[in-house]
């Protein structure tokens, strides 16, 4: 079966072609951030580090962080896309329809994605190792809910719409198209192993964010984003999903922060791990609908010839 919009390239290939995108995305944004940080604060680039967690910062740390976003995810993902197929934002995923049930179930979804990821959490604590690892990672966590709580220095309703679109929306659209429009497609396109794709980029999807104790967290919200993403063929509905949880987050953060309370109350909230049972119970039924009516929906969006396409691709 013959792709008339591809440009011959392989899916493997264009898998290599990605990573190394990546690769020159992920220093371009660090070497982006430096005239960034300059330009809006003035300050020397040897203080940067330190200066990068003070509050008084905390506009240009947001724009860092969304430049450095984009350069490092969204456009290794777009510029594969563009190089392998004439029609990059269908290959990714961005022209396939959806309706308002799906979106609704994929929004439940995530809400008991977020129970089960909150009870691992609490299990990811319970596992054993040894001190001196445990330090370390402890160390990391500190760092990042340092930086989490520098960005998210939520003091009026202006301040949580902006921290709405710079923290919950557009890393939600950048991580999404790369991860999933991107790696979890192309793995699943060459290797025809939907499964071990949505499981490796989770896994990658998780080590990225560089925390022990909320590995298995990410892993699983991972998951049901590449599932989302799988059944649907929509990345609008994984990048809607992923935005849903990003803003329950940043709500928690602002409605503490409104309370006198410290913001490391909504980062550290675990759940019992029993409660992963509960919440594996309603992803279950929750994605058993989901599944039957995003068939539909491809059924309906799509031609013959490209669905004979993707069952080959998926086989």
């Amino acid at each position: 079966m013959y792709d008339a919009h591809s440009k011959g390239i392989s899916y493997t290939n264009a898998f290599l072609i990605l990573i190394g995108l990546w690769i020159v995305g992920f220093i371009a944004g660090g070497v982006l951030s430096i005239p960034v940080w300059i330009m809006m604060t003035g300050k020397g680039v040897m203080t940067m580090p330190a200066e990068l967690l003070k509050p008084e910062n905390v506009n240009a740390v947001r724009v860092i962080q969304v430049v450095s976003t984009c350069v490092t995810f969204f456009l290794p993902a777009w510029f594969t896309a563009l190089i392998i197929n004439r029609r990059p934002a269908k290959l990714l995923g961005f022209a396939m329809p959806f309706n308002y049930r799906q979106l609704l179930l994929a929004l439940g979804i995530m809400f008991g994605a977020a129970i089960t990821a909150a009870s691992l959490a609490t299990l990811n604590e319970m596992i054993p190792i040894p001190k001196n690892a445990a330090d370390y990672f402890k160390k990391l966590e500190d760092n990042y809910s340092a930086q989490v709580e520098v960005i998210t220095n939520i003091r009026t309703f202006g301040d949580y719409a902006i921290s709405i679109i710079m923290i919950a929306l557009l890393p939600a659209l950048f991580e999404e198209t790369f991860f999933r429009g991107g790696m979890q497609n192309l793995l699943t396109r060459f290797s025809h192993k939907p499964w071990m794709a949505i499981l490796i980029t989770s896994l990658i999807f998780s080590a990225i964010h560089l925390s022990y104790y909320g590995f298995l967290a990410r892993v699983c919200l991972g998951v049901v984003l590449g599932l989302i993403y799988y059944y649907s063929r929509s990345l609008w509905l994984s990048i809607a999903a992923h935005f849903f949880n990003n803003a329950i987050a940043v709500t928690q953060m602002y409605v503490l922060i409104k309370q006198g309370k410290p913001v490391k109350e909504a980062m550290n909230e675990a759940y019992p791990a029993w409660w992963g049972i509960i919440g594996a119970i309603v992803l279950y039924a929750l994605f058993m609908l989901f599944k039957k009516r995003s068939a539909q929906a491809v059924k309906k969006y799509t031609t013959p010839e490209d669905r004979a396409l993707e069952e080959k691709w998926i086989a």
